[in-house]
């Protein structure tokens, strides 16, 4: 039998890594690896003083379109999955949408205030597809390039880099009635609109991501369910994968013939997996392959793995034949066309067991699919140091969920949990990663996907009431660490 499919929602299956293991603890080996890691248990303390970070390092906040802007259907602004997927799938934990979310849509220069405040470098943020391309095809709506424009400008004034992602799972409602990401011609659909936003903005110097999380859209999105638009068909999350692989290939060759400014790359959320049992070594190899390698080595490699898809405990359970049939000739030197930069969101790790399933092996945060271990970031960076070519990155996402018991501002689990994970991310710097920056998650309270307002990841507590910000405890310690450019023990 096959894995049986999470209950988990939100990013598709990692864990989050933080406060409870800062130092003192087993670094897990990720199953798969070409080359093995020490067989002996290694072992990390932090030091008694400050970790600093090289001279420019970025550090930034993070937001998504669908979860802040809200003013869904305002200034022309098209239908998206997720609007349909909110109104009318009954999967949302309290029935709520994102049309208001944050509001950032109107109050946007109060939140690049407190950026200003916070002292970040950069900013990423996505656009909304549907707010520029209505339908996903054919007429350009001014007004949301206008709107955008203005972002990219308020951001200049306050000398903060913008970090642009082009697609966070908004796919165009009429994208997604013509086939959505399962039919390939969505990929060229999408590096359409590329070439509208690289016509736009391409002379703004800037670090710009094709996708967000490509597994999570196509795994949660087509194969569980539980994400917009809802399907449950693991060969339609195959197909969404190489599709949006495809497009991603596409649009960098875009960026590169247009001469855009800054460097492109894509944002893979990743998993260092163990077998929670000695003798799941096969089904850990073949999660492996599933959540990380299925999307590193097309990029990175230009080959797909042979051991993420079939009938195998772990594998993603789509036909394998059927999948290769959708690899066209010329389809993988598209994928991997060179990148400058590597976005990587990291929430933790994950055990496996004989069936293959994803199982608890550390504590989690009120996320219950987040295992927190921050030794795991470590073990990921140093991984992608090894077994693949030599490429800048970027963490472009790494936070936690506010405590159930915290006041509202008063969240000292996410300052442990962010002061270990600097620490890890300081270590493997030092162990020669070439890691450029640390994007937390997130700069508001936001629209948390499948979870609506339950859960709360902002730096900044919104209430969503009256859209009053204030900024959390962890808002000013991170600022303290932004000024140091260091992270000091607790």
């Amino acid at each position: 039998m096959t894995g049986s499919a999470p209950s988990f929602s939100r990013r598709q299956l990692f864990t989050a890594t933080g406060a409870m293991a800062v130092g003192g603890v087993a670094l897990a080996t990720l199953a798969g690896c070409s080359t093995p890691a020490p067989a002996k248990t290694a072992m990390w303390t932090p030091p008694a003083t400050p970790m600093a970070f090289p001279k420019g390092y970025v550090w930034g906040a993070a937001t998504s379109a669908y979860q802040i802007e809200g003013a869904w259907n305002i200034d022309g602004r098209g239908p998206s999955v997720w609007d349909t997927f909110a109104l009318y799938s009954g999967k949302i934990a309290d029935g709520s949408t994102g049309e208001v979310a944050a509001d950032h849509y109107h109050r946007w220069k109060t939140d690049f205030d407190l950026l200003k405040t916070l002292g970040v470098g950069g900013y990423r943020f996505s656009l909304a597809w549907p707010r520029i391309q209505p339908t996903g095809s054919g007429a350009i709506n001014q007004k949301g390039l206008d709107f955008y424009k203005q972002l990219l400008d308020g951001l200049a004034e306050r000398s903060i880099r913008p970090a642009i992602t082009l697609f966070h799972w908004d796919l165009p409602q009429p994208v997604q009635d013509a086939g959505g990401w399962p039919n390939r011609d969505t990929a060229n659909r999408f590096a359409d609109y590329a070439d509208i936003v690289f016509g736009a903005f391409g002379d703004v110097d800037a670090d710009w991501f094709t996708l967000n999380e490509p597994k999570t859209h196509a795994f949660n999105g087509y194969w569980y369910g539980n994400h917009a638009p809802g399907l449950t068909d693991p060969n339609a999350a195959a197909a969404a994968v190489h599709h949006q692989l495809l497009a991603h290939g596409l649009t960098v060759q875009a960026f590169d013939a247009q001469g855009v400014k800054g460097r492109v790359g894509p944002v893979l959320n990743l998993t260092p997996v163990s077998a929670s049992d000695p003798a799941a070594a096969d089904q850990t190899k073949n999660v492996d392959a599933r959540e990380n390698r299925l999307f590193l080595d097309p990029v990175l490699k230009g080959s797909y793995p042979t051991d993420a898809i079939g009938t195998e405990n772990g594998q993603l359970p789509a036909d394998p034949a059927q999948f290769a049939s959708l690899v066209k000739e010329g389809d993988l030197k598209t994928i991997s066309s060179p990148i400058g930069v590597l976005g990587v969101n990291y929430y933790g790790v994950a055990g496996v067991d004989l069936n293959g399933d994803e199982v608890q092996i550390h504590p989690t945060s009120t996320a219950e699919w987040e295992q927190i271990w921050a030794p795991g970031l470590y073990t990921l960076l140093t991984r992608i140091k090894r077994e693949y070519k030599k490429v800048p990155i970027l963490l472009t996402e790494n936070g936690i969920p506010d405590d159930l018991l915290q006041d509202g501002v008063d969240d000292p689990q996410r300052i442990d949990y962010l002061r270990s994970h600097f620490q890890q991310a300081a270590r493997a710097i030092e162990a020669g990663v070439p890691l450029e920056g640390h994007y937390v998650w997130s700069l508001l309270d936001n629209f948390e996907w499948a979870e609506g307002y339950t859960q709360r990841w902002g730096l900044t507590h919104v209430d969503f009431t009256t859209q009053k910000r204030t900024p959390k405890k962890s808002f000013h310690w991170y600022s303290t660490v932004i000024a140091a450019n260091a992270v000091a023990p607790k």
